[in-house]
């Protein structure tokens, strides 16, 4: 556990009913104009609409920029950027998903000609704020509203790369359930386990410490208890709020700590192969979990009587053993019921591809580094061999 820590938040939180009213509020403090951050699906979605709405409320002149990449290459960021710098715009609002929010980011510190994207890769302190931010998130999973961290690929190292400054923390946020209830199951499922694994990974984390902790316990027993209704049932606000909250307190969390191998050992499978992130950082939740439970027991266990609480399972496990492989194995199920995939054999990736995701999979050191347990090259090869 790390001796001295930070938590550095967003400087405003809107969550709840109606939520989105606030949205009116905010561009009415002497905004100019605004830059709306979406992308096609979400307009084809209808999801932009009302957000749309408040904005037009205030009267304030608006441009929406909508031809931003999915999980996109640093270069197609910077286009965004260029695009953004173009407009004129003293104002950011981003209506989406990860890839949406983390490009609105990199936009609201790159209104400057001193540096660009490819730059702030080689050197992420130069980033500064040009532009305040509002996050509206579109999935209950990334946490990207909450977290200094822009994610972007680079092809020639066929890798994804975070971009973590703190001027990158949004300056509003809003949580609005309202935002996700026509949300297909399937992105649902994959984002509400990524949010899943920043939880778990920050509470087992060589960063963890008492601001992370907090979070981290909070977002894990909110999602075990919530994520499966969230996706199953289209009319379940209640447990889509919980969701949209606890991917928030996970986002919270990853400020305070950080991911470990699940991440590190995910990013090869999105830069090399494009897996969407949550998808693959659910086929090796269970895979590391296992991995790591000899030395997170204990952890395991603490999350284990925070979930049992008040629950018929409170006694059907009672050592420290039992609670810890009860909990790997939930996680696991929660996987399954979702219909996330759990090969990679689904997306043509077989044994001939070991060698190189071990050799990606151990570059991400900034990460490997905070797993409890030390995760050498033959231990990588043996994970992945799981899911190949």
């Amino acid at each position: 556990m790390l001796t001295q820590y930070t938590l550095k938040m967003p400087h405003a939180v809107y969550s709840g009913k109606d939520a989105l009213d606030k949205l009116t509020q905010i561009i009415g403090t002497g905004v100019k104009k605004t830059a709306v951050f979406t992308d096609r699906g979400i307009i084809g979605a209808g999801l932009l609409e009302l957000p749309l709405s408040k904005i037009k409320e205030s009267g304030c002149e608006y441009v929406i920029f909508d031809d931003l990449a999915a999980e996109p290459t640093y270069e197609q960021a910077q286009k965004a950027v260029d695009a953004f710098k173009e407009s004129g715009a003293d104002f950011i609002v981003a209506v989406g998903g990860g890839s949406v929010i983390d490009t609105a980011k990199l936009a609201s510190v790159l209104a400057t000609d001193e540096y660009g994207v490819k730059e702030l890769l080689d050197n992420p302190q130069m980033a500064k704020k040009c532009v305040k931010t509002l996050m509206i998130p579109t999935t209950a999973g990334t946490g990207a509203e909450a977290t200094p961290n822009a994610i972007v690929a680079v092809p020639e190292k066929e890798l994804k790369v975070g971009i973590v400054n703190d001027n990158m923390i949004a300056d509003y946020v809003i949580l609005d359930a309202v935002i996700i209830k026509e949300l297909p199951r399937k992105i649902a499922a994959s984002t509400g386990v990524d949010a899943l694994c920043h939880a778990v990974e920050c509470f087992t984390s060589n960063k963890k410490n008492p601001f992370s902790d907090i979070f981290a316990l909070q977002a894990f027993e909110m999602i075990m208890k919530n994520i499966e209704k969230a996706c199953d049932d289209p009319e379940a606000l209640k447990e889509k709020n919980n969701m949209l909250v606890a991917s928030f307190y996970a986002g919270a969390a990853i400020t305070a700590s950080g991911t470990t191998a699940v991440h590190a050992l995910s990013y090869p499978l999105g830069g090399r192969y494009h897996i969407p992130h949550g998808v693959s950082n659910a086929i090796l939740l269970a895979p590391v979990m296992r991995f790591n439970e000899p030395v997170c027991r204990g952890l395991f266990a603490e999350a284990y009587d925070r979930l049992a609480a008040g629950e018929s399972f409170a006694t059907e496990a009672k050592s420290e053993e039992e609670k810890s492989a009860w909990v790997v194995n939930r996680m696991e199920e929660i996987v399954e019921h979702l219909n996330i995939p759990k090969s990679l054999k689904e997306f043509g990736i077989g044994s001939e591809d070991l060698d190189e995701l071990v050799e990606a999979g151990m570059g991400v050191q900034r990460l490997l580094v905070n797993n409890m347990r030390t995760v050498t090259a033959e231990d990588a090869k043996k994970i992945y061999l799981e899911i190949i």
